[in-house]
């Protein structure tokens, strides 16, 4: 029997770990759904519709018209939201569908809306664990410290070690809105087995980098320059015109003089979570042991708390200590570090969206993590 190496765990899970939901909903279309159909087919062309819509948008008029009859469309998520609410009109007892409709909601900044939700699936199922932590979690960053305490004190009778152990998490998260973003290069950083991660982000429509991007590539060119042994992984995969953020990426700082062979491309993540858990199964598969994030300070927090997350997901995975040390460079985004230091409460729910979707909770159950 073949024995597995680190090296080869890792590069396994993150093969497994890159199918994702596009293909599946990539030539899907809104028809008509007509009630001589099957409800089983009528849900599934319902959910087919919010995932096409969450990742292409499309026409609103025609969503209107063949599906929606008598609601109008404010953009994309309306589609989504709507979509799943007409699913679970069809199908009441379906968990899964509320999920997916609270999370929509999320996205929306409806954190009322999306409580309610919650509380539906806690009306049906009270002991539904991940139910119970989301309610709390967005309870606590709408400002309700009370019902985030009296959710963990649920939790922990639920089921006393996982909820310590995302009391951990949220304690971490926590952790990171507090921290200091670096404009310029830390100092001190590890001569080996050091890594940079860039994280990227969206292209413009033709496929060129856009002014946030470049700020990081700046930032990231900065730091290489000065730990010249650190290892460049670039992230991004989201194509514009056949090309990735990470294609772009590595481009740009070839060009400025990097050798190419200091640079990895992680060119399959779709958005911060899968940034994260993508490119630290690289670092395992490298044996790069600490890293420098660099992002725009905006995005800095949340990059930091997902990429922890992922990284304590890893250790487990391999039976090792959770001892890997992290850092930041930012692109500062704001007109002061006075300003970026600042959290708003919309950001403290998108860190803890990001973090739970990380440890393993899909936001779109079966469908989109």
């Amino acid at each position: 029997m073949m024995k597995l190496n680190k090296k080869m765990i890792a590069s396994f899970i993150l093969t497994l770990s890159l199918v994702t939901t596009t293909s599946a909903f990539a030539n899907t279309n809104t028809t008509s759904i007509k009630n001589d159909e099957p409800t089983s087919y009528r849900i599934n062309k319902l959910k087919e519709t919010a995932m096409y819509y969450y990742w292409n948008g499309g026409d609103l008029k025609k969503a209107e018209a063949e599906i929606f009859k008598g609601i109008t469309l404010k953009g994309k998520y309306d589609v989504v939201e709507n979509a799943f609410a007409e699913a679970i009109h069809l199908d009441p007892f379906d968990n899964d569908l509320k999920f997916s409709l609270a999370s929509t909601q999320i996205i929306q900044k409806k954190v009322p809306e999306a409580l309610e939700t919650y509380k539906g699936i806690l009306n049906l199922d009270p002991n539904n664990f991940n139910a119970n932590l989301l309610y709390g979690a967005y309870s606590k960053t709408n400002g309700d410290q009370k019902t985030y305490d009296s959710q963990i004190a649920k939790l922990k009778k639920l089921d006393e070690k996982k909820a310590n152990d995302y009391i951990a998490k949220i304690a971490s998260a926590d952790s990171y809105m507090k921290t200091t973003l670096n404009k310029d290069v830390p100092k001190g950083l590890p001569q080996k087995d050091h890594a940079i991660v860039i994280l990227g982000y969206a292209l413009a429509d033709d496929g060129t980098m856009r002014e946030p991007l470049i700020g990081r590539l700046e930032a990231g060119l900065t730091l290489a320059k000065q730990y010249p042994n650190s290892t460049i992984i670039v992230s991004g995969g989201v194509p514009k015109n056949g090309v990735t953020e990470a294609d772009a990426m590595s481009k740009w700082l070839i060009e400025k003089g990097v050798d190419k062979n200091r640079i990895i491309l992680e060119n399959k993540a779709t958005d911060t979570v899968e940034n994260a858990l993508f490119s630290i199964s690289i670092m395992e598969r490298e044996g790069l042991k600490d890293m420098t994030l660099v992002s725009s300070a905006s995005h800095m927090r949340r990059g930091l708390t997902v990429f922890k997350e992922a990284s304590d997901h890893y250790a487990k995975l391999m039976g090792k200590e959770a001892d890997r040390k992290f850092t930041n460079m930012v692109f500062l985004d704001y007109k002061s570090l006075e300003e970026a230091h600042q959290v708003p409460n919309e950001e403290k729910m998108v860190i803890y969206r990001d973090l739970l979707r990380t440890s393993g909770i899909w936001a779109y159950p079966g469908l989109q993590r």
